[in-house]
């Protein structure tokens, strides 16, 4: 993900996963909620093993420090869900994604944006779509579509479970 030099900055959010900073790109991100209950999917994968109610619509609950291997630590005040509306397998999905914290929402110059090095990370690059450079520190961008995808996210319970979990 190497933008032109000449392209606008790109507008984030940041959050934190573990003790690492991320960045969603704004455009995706529908709202932020506190953390509501969260109805387990027996036997569905762990990334995506929750379903939550937003405002009367049942949306996957994905957790990317799954595939991060990032250690999992109950929820506490800070943590929240950031509901955001990706494109997968052609069509627009509503997803929650657990976040530990969030912060704000801020640009990043494309200048400061770099691929994501082949060697020295500790997470699967293609699941990491660039790494910025900001005050000092390093901001992750995932590649949400690709861990989704390759994790089995992509498939919407079906209606009649849609129905009855929303009453």
């Amino acid at each position: 993900m190497t933008p032109h030099p000449s392209a606008a900055p790109l507008k984030v959010l940041t959050l934190r996963l573990d003790t690492e900073t991320m960045v969603l790109p704004a455009e995706i991100v529908r709202e932020i909620l506190d953390l509501v209950p969260i109805a387990e999917v027996p036997n569905a994968p762990v990334l995506v093993g929750g379903l939550i109610n937003v405002r009367g619509r049942v949306v996957p609950l994905a957790d990317l420090r799954v595939a991060f291997d990032m250690p999992r630590p109950l929820p506490d005040q800070d943590t929240r869900i950031v509901v955001i509306e990706i494109e997968l397998d052609g069509e627009p999905t509503v997803v929650g994604l657990l976040a530990d914290k969030v912060y704000e929402i801020t640009e990043i110059g494309s200048d400061a944006i770099e691929e994501t090095p082949r060697v020295g990370m500790r997470w699967r690059p293609e699941f990491v779509r660039g790494i910025a450079k900001r005050d000092g520190g390093f901001l992750i961008i995932p590649d949400v579509n690709r861990i989704l995808e390759t994790q089995g996210a992509g498939s919407a319970p079906d209606t009649a479970q849609e129905e009855r979990l929303a009453s």
